[in-house]
């Protein structure tokens, strides 16, 4: 893992029982990605564990008759797959992920923050109330494009409005690549109308704003309340906070479901491909302008422009792309500057231990 924090392997004392003892690894999200990068022989030497928490004093892994605990390491996210090496842990070794959701770092570090790994389906959830947001919509949509993530809009609390069409046709306006559910969080909606994406072996994760229902939705699906959940707040419909870390949970006979904390801040960075996926619709307009550069401004024969006059696009919208557009490139730079000063910090630092070197040899 390229650290040296993993120098220690402790014994957990996990206590979800249908954890502790998964029926195979394929029950934990094993698929043939994972298996065709590794041989038998290493397999057996080194067994494939899975990252199913992510605390703040340790990383949390499970296996065929594995469920222990690691030191944390910043290299390591939810839902990797590992191989362990109990002898030298800190040399196990982390499977290529099949997909990753990250984010720009909150703050001014510039740094990249990993939030799952190896996610099957993405589950975009919001309210049927104030917290409903087509901007942050399209962020989240972005984000599970680049990913290579396949996305699902879940709108919840649709029990409670008498103008149900009106939210599923707000959410399918951000792209019609997306299906769109709506459901009451509380009752059997979920393992109804979410069992297409959520088959055993399969890894899906809730993400949303504070307060929408991920970890509602995700004790559905277990048949069970193991997780702690509050109501939003009545004068703004906001949420509180309940989930507090990363973990992925097996359900019993069916998938692996990720609760994910509310993320205030998504800051879009290398999701030029995800943003294009998203606002298709923009995209494919830009390539019938008469220029190659249009700005959809006020060039003559843009067809971008004309779309909004014929009210075939909305100007928010175009809008809405611009920003994500914009924000993306400042992020992309900001972060391919940081990498650019860490691998010369890098190299200063190993110029440095080598004179050293030498000084000591002479």
């Amino acid at each position: 893992m390229n650290s040296d924090d993993f120098g220690h392997v402790h014994e957990s004392k996990h206590a979800d029982s249908a954890s502790q003892d998964p029926a195979s690894l394929a029950a934990l999200g094993w698929q043939p990605f994972f298996a065709e990068q590794i041989s038998v022989d290493v397999l057996s030497e080194t067994p494939p564990a899975r990252v199913v928490a992510v605390h703040r004093s340790g990383l949390q892994i499970l296996g065929v008759g594995l469920d222990e605990t690691l030191p944390p390491c910043a290299d390591v996210t939810v839902g990797d797959w590992l191989l362990l090496d109990r002898t030298q842990p800190r040399s196990s070794r982390i499977l290529s992920r099949k997909t990753l959701i990250k984010r720009r770092a909150p703050g001014t570090d510039r740094q990249v923050q990993l939030i799952a790994a190896n996610i099957d389906t993405v589950f975009i959830v919001t309210s049927c109330n104030q917290d409903f947001n087509l901007a942050r919509l399209e962020r989240y949509v972005a984000l599970a494009f680049e990913a290579g993530i396949t996305p699902v809009m879940v709108l919840t609390k649709a029990d409670l409005v008498t103008d149900r069409p009106i939210w599923i046709d707000a959410a399918r306006s951000v792209s019609d690549r997306v299906p769109v559910v709506a459901l009451d969080a509380r009752g059997d909606d979920p393992q109804a109308k979410l069992s297409p994406w959520c088959q055993p072996g399969q890894t899906v994760a809730f993400l949303g704003s504070s307060g929408v229902g991920k970890s509602t939705l995700t004790n559905a699906l277990a048949g069970n309340e193991a997780i702690a959940t509050q109501a939003i707040r009545e004068d703004d419909a906001k949420g509180r906070h309940t989930t507090t870390r990363r973990e992925l949970h097996l359900i019993p006979g069916g998938c692996l479901v990720l609760d994910t904390p509310g993320m205030r801040e998504l800051q879009l960075a290398d999701a030029a491909s995800g943003i294009a996926e998203t606002f298709e619709d923009i995209e494919t307009l830009s390539t019938h302008c008469r220029f190659g550069n249009c700005q959809h401004e006020r060039e003559p024969g843009c067809a971008i422009r004309a779309a909004i006059e014929q009210g075939q696009l909305e100007p928010a919208r175009l809008q809405r792309w611009r920003k994500l557009l914009a924000e993306d490139r400042f992020n992309s730079a900001s972060l391919a500057e940081r990498r650019t000063k860490d691998r010369a910090f890098g190299k200063m630092v190993k110029r440095v231990i080598k004179e050293g070197k030498s000084r000591r040899e002479c």
